[in-house]
């Protein structure tokens, strides 16, 4: 089994990332393996299969992971029959998955799981908690124990974000009323 950070933790993964073949394709439900998978919202977005995977998985068992040229939007109404999304980083260079986590958490209201997935770094991960993550499947080749140090190498964040909505210097001002009072 592979591990992943959550929740600042280094914890065993049971989730199945399924991911299309490559020539493109998506696999066939019935070929999906058993337990809990992470499915393409591609899959996910055919109807007759959606319906099959709830009726098969449950809720517990599916989750979905956004490429990012998907619309977060377009998974909002479907929150109450998956555990988990993912956002796929498929290079490191390509951060539409920061905007995607946050309009999950921000615009849509997802409370559950959200997943980086993909080409996920050390470098990558304090941010992508601030935008909204609190799982990170880090790179194969990478170590997991020295990229979870990552949240401990910025102590002070000058924006507001989902993890801190606050900017600094508001921040700064509550406590210059507090010791006032």
């Amino acid at each position: 089994m592979t591990s992943i950070i959550k929740n600042r933790s280094v914890v065993t993964d049971d989730w199945h990332v399924v991911r299309a073949g490559e020539d493109g394709t998506l696999p066939d439900v019935a070929a999906l393996p058993a337990g809990r998978v992470l499915v393409p919202f591609a899959l996910w977005n055919n109807e007759s299969v959606r319906e099959a995977l709830v009726a098969s998985r449950g809720k517990d068992a599916l989750g979905v992971w956004l490429a990012p040229d998907d619309e977060p939007a377009d998974l909002a109404g479907h929150f109450d029959r998956i555990s988990l999304i993912g956002v796929d980083f498929p290079v490191f260079r390509d951060g539409r998955g920061y905007s995607i986590a946050r309009l999950l958490r921000e615009r849509y209201g997802w409370r559950g799981e959200l997943r980086a997935i993909g080409d996920v770094l050390h470098d990558q991960l304090n941010y992508m908690a601030r935008c909204g993550f609190d799982a990170f499947a880090v790179r194969a080749d990478k170590d997991i124990h020295d990229a979870l140090r990552a949240f401990a190498e910025l102590s002070v964040q000058y924006q507001g974000a989902v993890d801190n909505p606050l900017p600094l210097f508001r921040r700064r001002g509550a406590q210059a009323g507090e010791a006032r009072a």
